[in-house]
């Protein structure tokens, strides 16, 4: 199956590769000959095949952050040529041709400009999401409940995204913080060269925080992500079950984890009585949690697919992707995340903070 989808992800980049030659050939073509156009073609492909032989080699993450970044260029390319053409077909009925094709030679590099720009802003301005369920359990009091998930914190998110997320958990005035995995971009590197310990140690909750590891938490570097996070303020719950203030936390490491127990030994012999909180990185395992006494499960990982058309396939391959569904007397939410992978680009998506109000009966 593997290696079906690569290869049609092969077929599809080589679509899209001659798709962006023939845009620029098509946009320079007052400007350059024919040895030029062909240039341009050869140099589309060259990089594309270059990547992808990166890959294949496995030269590294640096690769596959640079194929990400080209992918997600193809794809603007691609949406530009689509918008372009159909804005052509507006516009051959109204005026003639060498002012049409100015205006679309304009047009073009502009709306895939604007693309761009939108996709960033996504990134990095993250809105908050409000929802408020009731239990099936009693409650001491109403709970409210901060979610942020996969801050991939290093290189493309640092101080300021740290800073700017606890700001919003001090306004929304969260009683708990709760951030399901992917807390780090693969290493700490980043995060201690450009000291960011003093910006994540904001946050803070009158419950607390709490955190559980994900897969990029996982890429050999568990240990030190562990101990940062920690060091931090964050209750890292590895594969553990915490009761405190009349609250059973449980905490998932990803999956990438072979060793990791399932949900249901996780609980067993634990005080279900009480309203049960999962924090379980992937979303995958919803259907099965449905059928245990978990109260709210809280999972990220798929980042609403993050560059459109992705959030189609990851709704395809999810029981639920993104957003919030009751099943049974469970309330289960996966959000597209704070921060992002790979590329600080965000389309059809945004990043976002959860912020749940719990009531009990």
């Amino acid at each position: 199956m593997r290696t079906v989808i690569f290869v049609l992800v092969l077929l599809l980049m080589q679509l899209f590769t001659f798709g962006l030659g023939r845009s620029l050939q098509w946009l320079f073509a007052a400007r350059i000959g024919k040895r030029g156009r062909r240039w341009l073609m050869a140099a589309a492909f060259l990089i594309t095949n270059a990547l992808i032989a990166g890959l294949v080699l496995q030269l590294g993450h640096a690769v596959f952050r640079w194929m990400a970044l080209w992918m997600v260029l193809l794809l603007f390319v691609m949406y530009a040529a689509l918008a372009t053409f159909l804005l052509y077909l507006v516009l051959c009925r109204v005026l003639d041709e060498r002012p049409m094709s100015r205006s679309l030679r304009l047009f073009a590099p502009l709306f895939f400009i604007g693309l761009a720009g939108c996709a960033v802003y996504n990134a990095y301005t993250p809105v908050v999401r409000h929802a408020e369920i009731t239990l099936n359990k009693p409650l001491a009091k109403p709970l409210r409940i901060g979610m942020a998930s996969d801050l991939h914190t290093g290189m493309l998110v640092g101080a300021r995204q740290l800073d700017k997320l606890a700001d919003i958990m001090n306004r929304e005035q969260v009683d708990i913080i709760l951030l399901p995995g992917d807390l780090m971009d693969d290493n700490v590197e980043a995060y201690r060269q450009e000291n960011m310990q003093p910006h994540l140690e904001k946050l803070r909750a009158p419950l607390g925080v709490y955190a559980t590891l994900g897969n990029h938490d996982l890429f050999g570097h568990e240990r030190e992500i562990y101990q940062a996070l920690t060091q931090a303020g964050i209750k890292v719950l590895t594969n553990e079950v915490v009761e405190t203030d009349g609250l059973l936390l449980v905490g998932r490491n990803d999956d990438l984890d072979e060793r990791r127990p399932s949900t249901a030994q996780l609980l067993a012999g634990q005080n279900t009585g009480l309203p049960v909180i999962l924090l379980d990185h992937r979303p995958t395992q919803i259907e099965a949690h449905a059928r245990l006494p978990v109260d709210i499960q809280l999972s990220g990982h798929v980042h609403n697919g993050q560059v459109a058309p992705a959030n189609l396939i990851v709704r395809y391959l999810n029981r639920l992707a993104y957003g919030y569904e009751q099943i049974g007397n469970g309330h289960f939410f996966v959000t597209s995340g704070y921060g992002f992978w790979g590329v600080p680009m965000r389309l059809g998506s945004q990043s976002e903070v959860w912020v749940i109000d719990v009531k009990g009966r």
